[in-house]
């Protein structure tokens, strides 16, 4: 869903910023009052980790089309949701800069429709609600059963959400080619399957956790033989597994477009629909600010499409997911420990 610069008017971009930056300034100042230091190291990994999963794009049967993870369901069941909104903005500011993935100008947006939704919406009204509830009644197995109706839940609801930003944002940025019910019409059921793929992905991902270290999830309490694994262990069963997804498994990636470029281009070339048959190489809204964006992204991005430049081996692909992955969990360590973030000393429990 990582939108591009021509999608985005000057205007709505900037708004977009200013919004994104709203909430992230929140999230620093409730972070800054934070005493968690086990929150340090899951960080770090979980990020690494989304960073990892969005490299993987999987084919939406029959459509032609294929989703990747966004993340922000999984940063906030095990971070909260300031901690995994800032997480998610290290990650698309970094796949922007560094990859060229998602426009530079669409920045802001891009950190609203991905992380904001998943995050806060995703959290506060899904996640919280149904892991404190009794529904499903009482012990393990009712909790285990939570867990995966908030991810699933959570996941759809919110990409649904982010989706639909797309189009407004889209709409509001005036691309008159972009006609709002069609629009409408191919972005929320393509979303609605990535979203059911990400759900399932996520439970898997808390449900280990919360059978290894269950006080690792946010608004889990855990029973007093809880814990299977020390936090070192499923740190570095997390680290592991981030290194895998990025430096292998990102090589079975679909090459099908994502359902934002799906939905813009369509997949003639396969055999499916137009869509919107909109002309890859001309389209959207021209900007000064764009060119400018544009500029900034050719010198700042050493690894375009997660790929060597001007080069298809596959091993691109694999040094994109293990360094970038690497950049992701150490840029967002430093930003803790610059911000003063979780403080106190990391003890074993």
């Amino acid at each position: 869903m990582h939108m591009a610069d021509a999608l985005l008017s000057p205007a709505v971009a900037a708004t977009m910023y200013v919004a994104s930056g709203a909430v992230a300034g929140v999230s620093i100042h409730k972070l800054k009052k934070d005493d968690e230091p086990r929150k340090l190291p899951v960080m770090a990994v979980t990020a690494a980790l989304v960073f990892a999963g969005q490299m993987i794009n999987y084919t939406i049967p029959g459509t032609g089309s294929s989703g990747h993870m966004c993340g922000g369901m999984l940063l906030s069941a095990l971070l909260g949701p300031q901690a995994g909104f800032l997480s998610m903005i290290v990650i698309l500011a970094i796949q922007c800069l560094f990859f060229a993935d998602g426009g530079l100008l669409a920045l802001g947006a891009n950190v609203w429709n991905m992380a904001f939704y998943g995050c806060f919406v995703g959290y506060y009204l899904i996640w919280r609600p149904i892991v404190k509830s009794s529904l499903f009644g009482e012990g393990k197995p009712a909790m285990r059963a939570r867990i995966a109706l908030a991810s699933v839940l959570g996941c759809i609801i919110t990409l649904q959400l982010g989706a639909f930003s797309v189009v407004l944002e889209t709409s509001l940025s005036g691309i008159t080619e972009l006609p709002f019910g069609t629009f409408v019409a191919l972005m929320q059921p393509i979303h609605l399957a990535i979203g059911l793929v990400e759900g399932l992905i996520t439970t898997a991902v808390l449900l280990f956790v919360y059978e290894s270290r269950p006080e690792l999830l946010m608004d889990v309490e855990a029973e007093a033989d809880g814990s299977k694994r020390s936090l070192k262990a499923v740190v570095a069963v997390l680290a592991v597994v981030a290194l895998l997804v990025g430096g292998g498994l990102s090589l079975l990636a679909s090459s099908n477009p994502d359902g934002l470029e799906w939905a813009l281009f369509g997949n003639a070339e396969e055999g499916y629909a137009e869509n919107m048959g909109l002309d890859e190489e001309a389209y959207g809204v021209e900007s000064a600010a764009a060119d400018t964006a544009e500029a900034i992204q050719e010198k700042t991005a050493f690894l375009p499409d997660y790929a060597f430049a001007d080069s298809d081996s596959a091993v691109g692909t694999s040094v994109s997911g293990i360094v970038g992955s690497a950049m992701v969990a150490g840029v967002a360590v430093l930003i803790c420990l610059a911000g003063g973030f979780f403080r106190k000393k990391m003890t074993e429990t």
